[in-house]
């Protein structure tokens, strides 16, 4: 017999999205920074992101989840003050090179995980910005709150959209191994809206495919999970970039191979 929901407010979003997430296997950022930090350029991901945000000359914001600073740097070069938030330190380390090799001054940084973040501590900003760094995060229903206390003006959050990590899907399907499985923005926009956070929603429409220039590069993108592959599944891995890859004008790309990304927002 089905069970009947009588109020749709009652559903466990956050509970869902944790159950989403109980296995998931946390990524040694220290390790990873050095890769992100060289493939770190400009892309229709930044563009897209870059016209939907809402920034004054005189906004203090909150970056959540910096990285090594893709994001950080041109938020920086728009607003008086931004404040860079990520848990690991090597990650801040490359982040605060690239401001000094760019004469960028007005960035302060704090060593914490997005799990811990507190607005008794943060204080307030004018915009909170959490690109690319919520996907994987718990629990998620008390992070949101202290985000959205910490904000006076915007909070915009990008999370993974249906599409994103296609071909990285399709390989873990041939190593007969459970793919990431991060919980859909519908969650996301359910734990707000039970939260009393009425939330826009636009998906990012990106046109451009990755291309690398040696199947090398394409192993080493970030978005397969060397860290945990054998080394024979790292060697399977490159036969099946030779496979699906195909090379023109001195470029290895698939038109699959894109990223999708889904922007959520609102307005305190």
């Amino acid at each position: 017999m089905k069970q009947c929901i009588e109020n749709p407010n009652d559903v466990d979003w956050a509970g869902f999205w944790a159950e989403k997430l109980e296995n998931k296997i946390d990524k040694d950022w220290d390790k990873a920074a050095p890769g992100f930090y060289k493939r770190t350029r400009n892309d229709d991901y930044q563009t897209a992101l870059f016209d939907k945000l809402i920034l004054d000359k005189n906004d203090t914001v909150l970056d959540v989840g910096c990285g090594e600073g893709s994001v950080t740097l041109p938020i920086a070069k728009r607003v008086k003050k931004v404040i860079g938030l990520d848990s690991s330190p090597k990650m801040l380390e490359y982040l605060e090179k690239r401001a000094r090799d760019n004469n960028v001054d007005n960035i302060e940084t704090i060593l914490k995980p997005i799990e811990e973040i507190k607005y008794s501590e943060i204080g307030d900003a004018d915009v909170v910005v959490c690109s690319r760094s919520l996907n994987g995060i718990m629990p998620i229903e008390e992070v949101l709150n202290e985000l959205n206390q910490i904000a006076n003006k915007y909070v915009f959050i990008t999370i993974f959209g249906p599409e994103n990590k296609k071909i990285e899907k399709d390989f873990d399907e041939e190593l007969g191994i459970k793919t990431e499985n991060f919980p859909d923005y519908n969650y996301f926009f359910n734990i707000l809206f039970n939260m009393g956070i009425y939330a826009n929603i636009e998906r990012f429409d990106l046109n451009n495919y990755r291309e690398y220039k040696s199947i090398e590069e394409a192993m080493d993108n970030g978005k397969f999970r060397l860290d945990i592959y054998t080394d024979e599944q790292k060697e399977m891995l490159k036969e099946y970039l030779e496979r699906i890859l195909t090379y023109e004008d001195g470029k290895y790309f698939n038109v699959k191979d894109k990223a999708d990304w889904i922007m959520i927002w609102w307005k305190k």
